[in-house]
Formats: C-alpha cells, sequence, structure tokens
C-alpha cells in the first residue's frame, strides 16, 4: 500500500470513498467545500493497485499559530480495522511536522486519537464550539500550545 499526496485526478474517488465510509454525503460535502475555499493543507489517500482505500485531510485552522485541524478521515468499509486510517494519520503528522504547522486539532474518538499522542487535556482551554473529551489536541512543536487561544475551524465546517 502506497501512501501519498491527493492528486486532481483522485478527487471523485476521494468523494465516493468518504460517502461511503460514512455512510450518508456531509463529510464528502466538506472536502469539496475546503477545497472550493483553499482551504487544504495536506490530503493524503491509501492506494493498492490503483484503488484508493483511505484518505485523510488537514486544514488550516484560526489561530495566532499555525495549526492545522484533523478532518476528515475516510476508510473503505471493507477496509476499515487494517490499519490504513493509523497510516494515513501518522503520515500527516509527519508531514505536518516538516513543513512547519505547531499543532493539531481533532473532534473524534479520544480511544482512537490517544494512539498518535491526541489529549483532550492538551485542548483544554482553547475557545472553539466543541470543547469536551472529544475535542484533542497534539503539539507538534514544543511550546505550541503553552497558553490557550481561540481556535476556529475552516470557515466550510460551520456551513456543514
Amino acid at each position: 500500500m502506497k501512501i501519498r499526496a491527493e492528486r486532481a485526478g483522485d478527487q471523485q474517488a476521494v468523494h465516493r470513498l468518504t460517502e461511503d465510509a460514512f455512510g450518508q454525503p456531509d463529510e464528502a460535502r466538506l472536502i469539496g467545500m475546503l477545497r472550493a475555499d483553499g482551504d487544504v493543507a495536506l490530503s493524503l489517500v491509501a492506494e493498492e493497485g490503483g484503488v484508493l482505500l483511505g484518505h485523510v485531510l488537514f486544514s488550516p485552522m484560526a489561530a495566532p499559530v499555525r495549526v492545522l485541524g484533523l478532518a476528515p478521515l475516510s476508510v473503505a468499509p471493507h477496509c476499515q480495522k487494517q490499519g490504513i486510517g493509523a497510516l494515513l494519520v501518522r503520515k500527516g503528522l509527519e508531514l505536518a511536522r516538516d513543513t512547519g504547522w505547531q499543532a493539531v486539532f481533532v473532534l473524534g474518538d479520544p480511544g482512537y486519537y490517544a494512539r498518535f499522542g491526541f489529549t483532550s487535556k492538551a485542548a483544554e482551554g482553547f475557545e472553539n464550539p466543541f470543547a469536551g473529551p472529544h475535542f484533542m489536541a497534539l503539539e507538534l512543536h514544543q511550546g505550541a500550545l503553552s497558553t490557550p487561544f481561540a481556535v476556529g475551524y475552516a470557515p466550510a465546517f460551520a456551513r456543514l
């Protein structure tokens, strides 16, 4: 399996994959809106034999430091629980760190995202509409999250 940057020709396959993974169109529509708004920082796919099996997107967040939001993460239903999502997240976090992003926030299952170092404790005190145990953060560069600030997802999230 190969993890690579999404290409322009992948967009329809990513849309179908995301709809299938979530069982409804909202997350696929979100990806389209983020693309249209120019709010995609990293978009990676997992590909095997020319078939896309997974996708992850990271978008810039409104914050006083370079912060990304991880969402959505999609894996084809027949390939879930095989580590594809974990590969995508790990590669995305590595690329984010290497390209100067300072932290990543995610709204999701704490049991899943803890394996990558995300914690709700790291997100405590950051002003946003999603505060709670499912809102988590991961510091990519030491000290980036030492002082809480307001953090906002790209505008497409509010329009969804």
